[in-house]
Protein backbone atom coordinates (compact mmCIF):
# COMPACT_ATOMS: atom_id res chain seq x y z
CA UNK A 1 0.00 0.00 0.00
CA UNK A 2 1.61 3.53 -1.09
CA UNK A 3 2.10 6.56 1.12
CA UNK A 4 -1.36 8.68 0.82
CA UNK A 5 1.38 11.95 1.37
CA UNK A 6 3.48 12.91 -0.78
CA UNK A 7 7.20 12.18 -0.11
CA UNK A 8 7.60 15.91 1.14
CA UNK A 9 4.75 16.73 2.89
CA UNK A 10 5.38 13.03 4.88
CA UNK A 11 9.00 14.41 5.49
CA UNK A 12 7.58 17.41 7.02
CA UNK A 13 5.09 15.69 9.33
CA UNK A 14 7.53 13.36 10.68
CA UNK A 15 10.21 16.77 11.15
CA UNK A 16 7.43 17.75 13.47
CA UNK A 17 7.72 14.14 16.03
CA UNK A 18 9.01 15.60 18.81
CA UNK A 19 12.31 13.67 20.53
CA UNK A 20 11.86 15.21 23.61
CA UNK A 21 9.75 17.87 25.66
CA UNK A 22 6.60 16.34 24.50
CA UNK A 23 2.88 17.19 25.92
CA UNK A 24 2.92 14.06 28.33
CA UNK A 25 6.32 14.64 29.19
CA UNK A 26 5.79 18.29 30.32
CA UNK A 27 2.82 17.17 31.88
CA UNK A 28 4.74 14.63 34.34
CA UNK A 29 7.79 16.71 35.05
CA UNK A 30 5.10 19.45 36.47
CA UNK A 31 3.50 17.53 37.93
CA UNK A 32 6.70 15.81 40.24
CA UNK A 33 7.99 19.40 40.71
CA UNK A 34 5.12 20.56 42.29
CA UNK A 35 4.95 17.75 44.81
CA UNK A 36 8.56 18.58 45.35
CA UNK A 37 10.88 16.47 43.83
CA UNK A 38 13.54 17.30 42.12
CA UNK A 39 15.31 15.82 39.02
CA UNK A 40 17.51 15.63 35.86
CA UNK A 41 16.31 15.95 32.75
CA UNK A 42 17.69 13.84 29.67
CA UNK A 43 20.40 12.84 32.01
CA UNK A 44 22.85 12.19 28.89
CA UNK A 45 25.15 9.40 29.30
CA UNK A 46 22.92 6.62 30.69
CA UNK A 47 21.36 4.33 27.87
CA UNK A 48 18.27 5.68 26.13
CA UNK A 49 19.01 9.36 27.99
CA UNK A 50 15.71 8.84 30.71
CA UNK A 51 13.50 12.05 30.24
CA UNK A 52 13.34 12.63 34.24
CA UNK A 53 16.38 10.81 36.03
CA UNK A 54 17.04 10.65 39.49
CA UNK A 55 20.83 10.11 40.14
CA UNK A 56 21.39 10.12 44.07
CA UNK A 57 18.61 7.49 43.85
CA UNK A 58 18.69 6.10 40.65
CA UNK A 59 15.51 5.87 39.40
CA UNK A 60 15.21 6.69 35.39
CA UNK A 61 11.39 7.39 33.79
CA UNK A 62 10.93 7.02 30.62
CA UNK A 63 7.52 8.83 29.09
CA UNK A 64 7.14 6.10 26.06
CA UNK A 65 5.08 7.67 22.92
CA UNK A 66 1.85 5.33 22.72
CA UNK A 67 2.60 4.26 18.99
CA UNK A 68 6.49 4.71 18.59
CA UNK A 69 6.92 2.41 21.26
CA UNK A 70 4.20 -0.18 20.82
CA UNK A 71 1.68 -0.35 23.31
CA UNK A 72 -0.36 -2.56 22.44
CA UNK A 73 1.52 -3.35 20.00
CA UNK A 74 0.43 -7.04 19.09
CA UNK A 75 -3.41 -6.36 18.56
CA UNK A 76 -2.54 -3.18 15.62
CA UNK A 77 0.92 -4.14 14.50
CA UNK A 78 -1.10 -6.08 11.08
CA UNK A 79 -2.49 -3.05 9.97
CA UNK A 80 0.85 -1.60 9.50
CA UNK A 81 3.07 -1.38 6.48
CA UNK A 82 6.21 -3.62 6.90
CA UNK A 83 8.71 -0.05 7.29
CA UNK A 84 6.82 0.62 10.05
CA UNK A 85 6.09 -2.53 11.50
CA UNK A 86 9.81 -3.28 11.60
CA UNK A 87 10.84 0.23 12.97
CA UNK A 88 8.54 0.03 16.08
CA UNK A 89 9.57 -3.93 16.56
CA UNK A 90 13.03 -2.00 16.68
CA UNK A 91 12.19 0.52 18.93
CA UNK A 92 10.48 -1.98 21.33
CA UNK A 93 13.90 -4.13 20.72
CA UNK A 94 15.96 -0.92 21.98
CA UNK A 95 13.97 0.05 25.01
CA UNK A 96 14.35 -3.70 26.39
CA UNK A 97 18.06 -3.27 25.59
CA UNK A 98 18.62 0.24 27.49
CA UNK A 99 16.76 -1.03 30.60
CA UNK A 100 18.72 -4.37 30.64
CA UNK A 101 21.49 -2.00 30.67
CA UNK A 102 20.68 0.22 33.16
CA UNK A 103 19.24 -2.52 35.18
CA UNK A 104 22.85 -3.94 35.34
CA UNK A 105 24.37 -0.74 35.96
CA UNK A 106 22.41 -0.52 39.10
CA UNK A 107 18.88 1.71 38.47
CA UNK A 108 15.13 1.45 38.60
CA UNK A 109 13.33 1.59 35.44
CA UNK A 110 10.12 2.53 35.35
CA UNK A 111 8.57 3.28 31.72
CA UNK A 112 5.34 4.63 31.27
CA UNK A 113 3.02 5.21 28.46
CA UNK A 114 2.05 9.10 27.30
CA UNK A 115 -2.00 7.72 27.38
CA UNK A 116 -0.92 7.03 31.19
CA UNK A 117 0.41 10.44 31.82
CA UNK A 118 -2.74 12.28 30.22
CA UNK A 119 -5.47 9.68 31.88
CA UNK A 120 -3.65 8.50 35.16
CA UNK A 121 -1.21 11.07 35.93
CA UNK A 122 -1.75 9.90 39.94
CA UNK A 123 -1.20 6.29 39.49
CA UNK A 124 1.96 7.06 37.69
CA UNK A 125 3.07 9.75 40.55
CA UNK A 126 2.13 7.07 42.90
CA UNK A 127 4.35 4.91 40.88
CA UNK A 128 7.29 6.89 40.67
CA UNK A 129 7.09 7.94 43.87
CA UNK A 130 7.14 4.45 45.61
CA UNK A 131 10.25 3.41 43.38
CA UNK A 132 12.06 6.80 44.91
CA UNK A 133 10.93 6.21 48.25
CA UNK A 134 12.44 8.56 51.09
CA UNK A 135 11.58 12.26 51.59
CA UNK A 136 11.48 14.62 48.79
CA UNK A 137 13.06 17.88 48.39
CA UNK A 138 11.07 20.84 50.26
CA UNK A 139 11.36 24.27 50.53
CA UNK A 140 11.44 25.30 54.16
CA UNK A 141 13.99 27.65 53.94
CA UNK A 142 13.68 30.45 55.65
CA UNK A 143 13.31 33.99 53.43
CA UNK A 144 14.44 36.65 54.47
CA UNK A 145 11.05 38.12 56.12
CA UNK A 146 11.51 35.37 58.35
CA UNK A 147 8.78 33.10 56.46
CA UNK A 148 8.66 30.00 54.27
CA UNK A 149 8.34 30.02 50.37
CA UNK A 150 5.55 28.67 51.25
CA UNK A 151 4.42 31.18 52.87
CA UNK A 152 3.14 35.02 52.36
CA UNK A 153 5.86 37.54 52.63
CA UNK A 154 5.77 39.29 55.76
CA UNK A 155 7.30 42.47 54.19
CA UNK A 156 4.90 43.13 51.68
CA UNK A 157 5.99 42.15 47.21
CA UNK A 158 9.56 42.89 46.27
CA UNK A 159 10.31 46.02 45.43
CA UNK A 160 11.14 46.93 41.59
CA UNK A 161 13.77 49.35 40.58
CA UNK A 162 12.38 51.62 38.37
CA UNK A 163 14.70 52.01 35.61
CA UNK A 164 16.52 55.49 34.85
CA UNK A 165 15.95 57.81 31.79
CA UNK A 166 18.66 59.20 29.94
CA UNK A 167 18.83 62.36 31.83
CA UNK A 168 19.03 60.53 34.91
CA UNK A 169 22.41 58.32 33.93
CA UNK A 170 22.56 55.38 31.58
CA UNK A 171 21.25 52.03 33.05
CA UNK A 172 23.89 50.16 31.96
CA UNK A 173 27.14 50.85 33.10
CA UNK A 174 29.06 50.54 29.60
CA UNK A 175 26.07 52.45 27.74
CA UNK A 176 26.42 56.03 26.57
CA UNK A 177 25.39 58.73 29.19
CA UNK A 178 22.93 61.41 27.59
CA UNK A 179 23.93 64.74 29.43
CA UNK A 180 21.38 67.18 27.59
CA UNK A 181 17.98 66.50 25.62
CA UNK A 182 16.92 67.88 22.71
CA UNK A 183 13.91 70.21 22.90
Amino acid sequence: MADKLSKDRRSALMRRVRRKDTAPELTLRSALHRRGWRFRKHLAGLPGTPDVAFPKRKVAVFVDGDFWHGRDFETWSGKLQPFWREKIERNIARDARQRAELEAAGWHVIRVWEKDVKKRLDDVLEQIEAALGGSRVTCDRARPSGGTHSEPRLDGPRKRSRRRTAVEGPAHPHAPRVDSVDE
